[in-house]
């Protein structure tokens, strides 16, 4: 059918298409997919990023006149590949954004065309009932008692933690879920290192604390939580009158991959009675490995967990996770009657999401988590996961034999390192004329942070479980490469 005839063609079919049509779109999308998966280790990490070229490209895209879909699909995938970083390539070392199973593509795609309303257990018991399968699941990976356990998906790390201080504050203070802070008589404040993820600020804006109730504790040599000053902290905020209620311990921080001293942590907020969360969105996969469990801890001693599936669990965006092991807390904080939704499942123990989330009808996040977990199992996962930290150790060693010095302590695979040749004036300007020359060149992609005492550090993250050797010595020969050209320059 040519585009005349589409247009001529009924209206239901204007957006359905007819069955050839979508045949065609179909088999189109699985040469794309299949050579994106084969063409991507060959092709640049970065683009040349043009942003008045790409707003010339839509321009004349105004929508006015209908387009042949297949010349539809073709304009987006190509732009796609030229203008975006490719965080599934094997030479991506940045935030945690990993190639994404296989799985969790068909799962995407099953949502996408099945559609269910995960609002009530009325319309989709199957997909809540998956949901629930998996909360009690990783409960228990993170040393929860499964039947006590609670929990619910969300759109990211960033919802699980607002989550968070929304169950804190309504444990702390059950007249905030009806008065909010007007029924209160004194300021709560919540304590969070400096290396804690900022989404914890945004946060507390959105539930109306405000930034200045984040207080940011010190960390030690090691970019730990000074447990010793956490506590300080909360004794001069209750003599000040103001009233501590949660304390956030990090699990993998971004800057530098860090994990907090969780148990100490635990003894403090059990001690004080404040709501503990652990924000484990990344480091918490390593839960799955009896190697390197150990570094959790005192994690089951946490009242919530964040934690994100498409960071180490390398299914697509966005898959959060919020666990609790306060069965009730979520309907406390949640909870809502309307005239308009549907009734429960008769007779069925089970909460409907949206009284038991802030999101109302969203997504069946979880079966991309479902279907990867169902195909390579626990033991699949772990075998990644032990990979990636192997190769994060392979970089530190190739890194230091190159002169330049790893700056961070972590067993896990974010390597945050500064050439050890320069003089100190010259060492911000080296970091960042390296970093923008990875990046620009194709080869890989980096970034840069800040560590510690405002230190300008490069930073590798191996996130992606097709990254091997070969590409950590590609990464080494390019930053060796764009040092020496600085110093030529110099």
């Amino acid at each position: 059918m040519n585009i005349d005839q589409r247009l001529e063609a009924p209206p239901q079919e204007k957006l359905g298409l007819d069955a050839g049509t979508r045949v065609e779109i179909w088999m189109r999308l699985a040469k794309v997919l299949e050579g994106y998966l084969a063409e991507l280790p060959q092709a640049r990490v970065a683009p040349e990023v043009d942003l008045e070229k790409i707003r010339s490209l839509l321009a004349p895209l105004d929508f006015t006149h209908p387009h042949d879909p297949l010349d539809a699909v073709d304009f987006v995938v190509r732009n796609l590949w030229d203008y975006q970083v490719h965080t599934p390539h094997p030479r991506y070392f940045g935030l945690f954004n990993p190639a994404p199973t296989t799985m969790g593509i068909v799962a995407d795609t099953l949502v996408a065309i099945f559609n269910p309303q995960l609002a009530s257990s009325n319309h989709s018991p199957f997909a809540i009932e998956v949901e629930q399968h998996l909360i009690r699941s990783f409960a228990r990976q993170f040393g929860y008692d499964a039947a006590d356990a609670d929990g619910t998906f969300t759109s990211g790390g960033a919802e699980a933690n607002h989550t968070a201080l929304l169950t804190g504050l309504v444990h702390k203070f059950p007249e905030f879920a009806r008065n909010g802070m007007r029924g209160l008589d004194r300021q709560p404040t919540l304590y969070v290192s400096n290396q804690t993820h900022h989404s914890f600020i945004k946060a507390a804006c959105a539930c109306g604390l405000g930034s200045e109730a984040v207080r940011q504790v010190p960390v030690d040599g090691a970019l730990q939580m000074n447990v010793e000053a956490l506590a300080e902290q909360i004794a001069r905020d209750q003599a000040a009158g103001f009233a501590p209620y949660l304390v956030v311990a990090t699990a993998g921080a971004t800057n530098a991959g860090v994990i907090d001293p969780i148990a100490r942590i635990a003894e403090v907020a059990d001690r004080e009675r404040l709501w503990l969360h652990t924000d484990a969105a990344w480091g918490g996969a390593v839960a799955l490995v009896p190697e390197l469990r150990h570094l959790l801890k005192g994690i089951e001693r946490s009242d919530s967990i964040t934690f994100d599936a498409h960071k180490w669990l390398s299914v697509p965006m966005g898959a959060g996770l919020y666990l609790t092991r306060r069965p009730s807390i979520l309907e406390q904080v949640f909870h809502i009657k309307t005239d308009y939704m549907p009734f429960s499942v008769s007779g069925a123990n089970v909460a409907d999401p949206y009284a038991h989330s802030l999101q109302w009808s969203r997504r069946f996040i979880g079966l991309k988590v479902f279907l990867s977990l169902l195909v390579a199992g626990w033991e699949g996962f772990a075998a990644v996961i032990k990979h990636q930290a192997t190769m994060g150790e392979l970089l530190r060693q190739a890194l230091e034999a190159s002169q330049w010095k790893v700056v961070n302590q972590t067993e896990l695979p974010v390597v945050c390192f500064v050439d050890r040749r320069p003089p100190e004036p010259e060492s911000d300007a080296i970091i960042d004329a390296v970093a923008r020359k990875i990046v620009s060149s194709g080869e890989a992609w980096i970034s840069t942070t800040r560590l510690g005492e405002g230190l300008l550090v490069l930073r590798a993250c191996i996130t992606n479980y097709r990254t091997d050797s070969k590409d950590i010595e590609t990464l080494v020969r390019a930053l060796d490469r764009a040092r020496d050209e600085f110093y030529r320059r110099a």
